[in-house]
């Protein structure tokens, strides 16, 4: 009798945590991306110690059943479940709630949360690092291009976000998310184009902070050597009047006007050549970890550096005026374009940058209540786009050079030996830091569970995975080094796929279970279907 009451004492006391998984500017948004089905958890028995800050994950120990599903930085965000929920956005937020014994069996409280805390929720999820390529959007398409586009994929990403959302009130079950929505009306086949694309979204939002935090890696460094060692040699393409850069025309400039060779140590440290493969000695040792809790420590860093670069941008525009005709480097006037062929690029960004659909369920599941789903997801939207609006459109309208100078990653623009951008490279590169490896961990849970394997399956299977992963990140960073063209690639594939196909798909057969398929839902569902795959080949004439 004693034997069996300390054997249920034990069981009942067991800890059971729920975790939540959170995304994160992407960049790479979202960045990202899907999730793992919560009988792929129970059966691979993912599992955090309840008593540890800093604890690894168990094996073997069989996930409660939870309701609450948490994101990204906001630190008022108290709980989360352990389905696999991936987010567009590279941040994880760990608290667990207090856990109550009832008889042999655990039970937790069930949460909800307000609509401003959802609203807040889905805009700081959405917005990514592609705020730092918002104003080359805006310079790819021109300004009247760039403003429609910006209404209209937001007004079409807002749609299909609520296409799911209506077909998992009506065919979905508590703790269901598109995959298994998609299993469930479209088929196998579908939920497997799900997974698969969860994988290319984090890839691609790895490439793109391996590439930004090798640019703010360099021009950090940058800034104190010049401090330290700066003399008569050093090289700085700068306008005086405007103390800003051009970098396409810099690179004419070396060519025709400074033919002495590099130094030692600009062969050294090369932005494009040695940098990337110098960052594996800093970001290595953070990848091989079997919990990503010590990162999530950090989330605080994510909110600064977005506010930072927000008001950073404020500041300058001010401060330089309405510039939409300036004189360009040759003393030929540059007028702003109002329409450009290459508006594409625009799209493809701002599919990414626009990104939640993966994870729309899960947040909108937690909302308190549930009737004002799809009002709050539409003023999370909007801010969103005022954000954008703010970011790419203040930016390009003020900057003071021509306008076909402004870079992928704008704080290119600004030489090293400009303080605040400094301060701002500084700030995303320890946030990225702390993001990257984050993301790596929610890679490499997705790839073993989809091979059956435990989450921590070895050391040699971890490290083997992170050396390809990484060695992928290197060769975009040496080769590829443009953060715009990873950002519209990937929003383009994975936006075809979850923002423009699957929420369609999921719609028509919502409506064909019912009897309710008309000719006129098929035809504007697969149009949109369409303007998503022309999307896609777009980009690859751009």
């Amino acid at each position: 009798m004693g034997r069996a009451v300390r054997k249920l004492s034990k069981k009942s006391n067991r800890p059971r945590a729920k975790s939540m998984l959170t995304s994160a500017e992407l960049e790479v948004q979202p960045l990202l991306s899907s999730d793992i089905s919560r009988t792929s958890l129970t059966e691979h028995g993912f599992i955090f110690k309840y008593d540890s800050e800093t604890s690894d994950l168990e094996n073997n120990k069989v996930p409660t059943q939870t309701k609450a599903n948490e994101l990204l930085y906001p630190y008022y965000l108290r709980s989360f479940s352990l389905d696999y929920d991936i987010i567009n956005r590279p941040k994880f937020y760990r608290k667990l709630q207090p856990y109550i014994p009832l008889g042999d069996t655990i039970t937790t409280e069930p949460y909800t949360q307000s609509s401003l805390v959802t609203i807040f929720a889905i805009w700081n999820t959405i917005m990514g690092t592609s705020l730092l390529a918002m104003p080359w959007g805006v310079e790819r398409s021109g300004l009247i291009m760039g403003l429609v586009l910006m209404f209209f994929i937001a007004g079409l990403c807002l749609y299909s976000a609520n296409c799911i959302l209506n077909v998992q009130v009506l065919h979905g079950n508590e703790n269901g998310e598109v995959a298994q929505l998609s299993k469930k009306l479209l088929g196998p086949w579908a939920a497997v184009i799900a997974k698969l694309f969860s994988f290319v979204i984090l890839l691609g939002a790895n490439i793109c902070y391996w590439i930004l935090m090798s640019n703010f890696l360099y021009y950090s460094v940058n800034y104190l050597h010049d401090l330290l060692f700066a003399g008569d040699n050093t090289i700085a393409f700068e306008f005086n009047s405007t103390n800003l850069l051009c970098p396409s025309n810099a690179e004419f400039l070396i060519s025709a006007n400074s033919p002495r060779p590099f130094s030692l140590y600009e062969k050294i440290w090369d932005l494009h050549k040695t940098v990337p493969i110098f960052l594996v000695l800093i970001v290595a040792p953070l990848l091989n970890f079997k919990s990503a809790t010590f990162f999530t420590k950090f989330n605080s860093l994510g909110t600064l550096s977005v506010l930072y670069l927000f008001l950073f941008v404020v500041i300058k525009s001010y401060s330089w005026g309405i510039n939409l005709s300036t004189p360009i480097v040759n003393g030929l006037p540059d007028i702003s374009e109002l329409y450009k062929n290459t508006f594409p690029a625009t799209s493809g960004i701002l599919t990414l940058s626009l990104f939640i659909h993966n994870i729309v369920i899960t947040i909108m599941r937690n909302n308190e209540n549930q009737k004002h789903n799809g009002r709050d997801l539409t003023i999370a939207y909007m801010l969103v786009l005022i954000t954008y609006l703010l970011i790419g459109i203040t930016f390009y309208v003020c900057f003071p050079l021509a306008k076909s100078c402004i870079e992928d990653n704008f704080l290119n623009n600004f030489p090293s030996t400009d303080v605040f951008s400094i301060v701002a490279r500084v700030f995303l590169f320890f946030q990225l830091l702390t993001v990257y490896p984050l993301i790596s961990y929610m890679l490499r849970v997705q790839i073993f569970a989809a091979l059956e394997l435990s989450i921590y399956p070895s050391v040699l299977h971890v490290v083997a995975l992170n050396c390809f992963v990484v060695s992928i990140c290197i060769l975009f960073a040496i080769f590829l080094p443009h953060i715009g063209t990873v950002i519209r690639f990937s929003g383009a594939i994975c936006g075809f796929v979850y923002i423009y196909t699957l929420p369609t798909m999921l719609h028509l057969a919502s409506q064909r279970s019912r009897n309710l398929l008309s000719a006129g839902s098929v035809l504007f569902h697969v149009t949109i279907s369409i303007i998503g795959l022309a999307n896609l080949i777009a980009q690859f004439f751009v």
